[in-house]
């Protein structure tokens, strides 16, 4: 017998993170401050200025490099 109860999801845990964002009116970029190569970056997609905020997102962890942000 097949059963098709679906498990309940489990909540993923959301926090305020630092981000930045695109200043360039045209381009919705933005990325998490812990994945930020530079203490400053440029947009990758426009290479317009980007300024420091705040956004609720999912937590995650970035253990792919020790960051040495150069700045």
């Amino acid at each position: 017998m097949y059963n098709s109860r679906k498990k309940p999801l489990e909540e993923t845990p959301v926090e305020m993170t630092a981000i930045w964002s695109c200043t360039s009116e045209t381009c919705n970029c933005w990325m998490r401050d812990n994945f930020a190569l530079d203490a400053e970056p440029t947009c990758p997609q426009c290479q317009s200025e980007m300024v420091r905020g705040e956004k609720s997102l999912a937590v995650i962890v970035n253990s792919s490099f020790t960051h040495n942000k150069e700045g």
